[in-house]
């Protein structure tokens, strides 16, 4: 699926603009539009097409949001631009734009309160994003960029599991991209909706090997629960991220 769906947006890709910020008006239009069901839409993007098979931590976030969108786009057209080969591109690519900003900087604060850094024996979360990447996995449930009424979706309004067309790559298409990452690996799903998709696939047996995080926080900005939720999870998180640490 992952080939064929860059190989058919590639095209429209290359006509896009160089060098400039990408608009809403460029990129959520007819031509990068994978799917619509009422008011969801689907869009192409293309950053969660590598995938880094040795990874020791896997990052789920439900979708990328339009920012994610807009740096991936801009992240490969450089990379076109300046002739590298593909896969070097799409690695490129989902560097620029995993969990970019402020998200990032909640996101790295979490992890090494939770001792993540210690169990990889680095010399912090932050560096997963930089020099110890090989150890880093970023994906979405949903893995092209997913809106509501033209909002970035936050995988409750309406529900992941009961819209075929959402339900259809949380449990088939990121299934298939779980089974293709070292089965010894940390899975940590951001908030309570990823978590929940994670424990579906779990529960039905369709994972194996992989730990599971419960209880990590969206790092978003605007989730207005996230110091609360940590707090009271942080202390079983980190017992679970010892755990897993002495089991590599």
């Amino acid at each position: 699926m992952e080939c064929s769906l860059l190989s058919k947006y590639l095209p429209a890709i290359e006509k896009l603009p160089k060098g400039e910020p990408l608009t809403k008006d460029q990129l959520m239009t007819e031509e990068f539009l994978i799917s619509q069901d009422g008011d969801l839409d689907i869009y192409y993007a293309p950053h969660n097409e590598y995938i880094n098979n040795d990874a020791k931590i896997v990052i789920v976030g439900i979708t990328p949001g339009w920012s994610q969108m807009r740096i991936a786009f801009e992240s490969f057209i450089k990379g076109l631009a300046a002739e590298k080969e593909l896969n070097a591109i799409l690695q490129e690519t989902k560097k620029a734009a995993s969990f970019a900003g402020g998200m990032r900087r909640n996101l790295i604060s979490m992890l090494d309160q939770c001792g993540l850094y210690e169990a990889l024996n680095i010399d912090g979360s932050d560096t997963l994003f930089e020099r110890n990447r090989p150890l880093l996995h970023t994906t979405s449930v949903l893995k092209y960029p997913v809106f509501f009424r033209g909002n970035n979706y936050t995988g409750h309004q309406p529900d992941l599991l009961k819209t075929a067309m959402l339900a259809e790559y949380a449990t088939e298409v990121f299934l298939e991209e779980l089974a293709q990452i070292n089965s010894h690996a940390l899975i940590i799903p951001l908030g309570v909706t990823a978590e929940r998709i994670i424990r579906h696939l779990y529960t039905a047996k369709q994972l194996s090997g992989h730990t599971i995080l419960s209880g990590f926080p969206h790092p978003s900005g605007a989730n207005g629960h996230r110091a609360k939720q940590f707090e009271q999870n942080q202390y079983a998180m980190t017992e679970k991220i010892r755990r897993w640490g002495e089991q590599l």
